[in-house]
């Protein structure tokens, strides 16, 4: 019978100064990215990007909770998989992301609604309530 691991789940909040030197680390001691994904709660941005060590099993999680018009920097250049992420993030919730290796422009999903799942912009709102409107009439 195979050893049970049993790792600790670690979720680190971490400033966007951070962001960069922490991946750099998890790369050196043998960490792959797993899964990157955005929420916008409270007004703010929650960015994860999720790391997984595959010896032990173990999982680390860095967080990043920041407000709407910071930018933060890619994480490309030393993982360069996150590129679907970090267009995923920018794309669907707004987030300011720079420095994408491959920056595909808001062009990775067929969509109408501009930023869908981040803020609402004044714009949007009106136009989807006009649709709604159509819609409902």
């Amino acid at each position: 019978m195979s050893e049970v691991i049993h790792p600790d789940e670690i979720i680190e909040q971490i400033e966007v100064g951070e962001l960069l030197p922490k991946v750099m680390k998890l790369k050196k001691d043998g960490y792959r990215l797993s899964q990157a994904c955005a929420a916008f709660i409270d007004e703010k941005f929650e960015l994860s990007y999720s790391f997984a060590e595959d010896k032990s099993y173990q999982y680390t999680t860095l967080r990043l909770v920041i407000d709407t018009d910071v930018e933060v920097p890619s994480i490309t250049e030393i993982v360069p998989p996150a590129v679907f992420y970090e267009n995923e993030m920018k794309e669907l919730f707004g987030v300011k992301i720079k420095m994408i290796s491959l920056d595909y422009k808001d062009k990775l999903y067929r969509i109408k609604v501009e930023q869908p799942l981040g803020p609402e912009k004044d714009a949007a709102k009106a136009e989807t309530k006009g649709e709604e409107d159509q819609n409902n009439g």
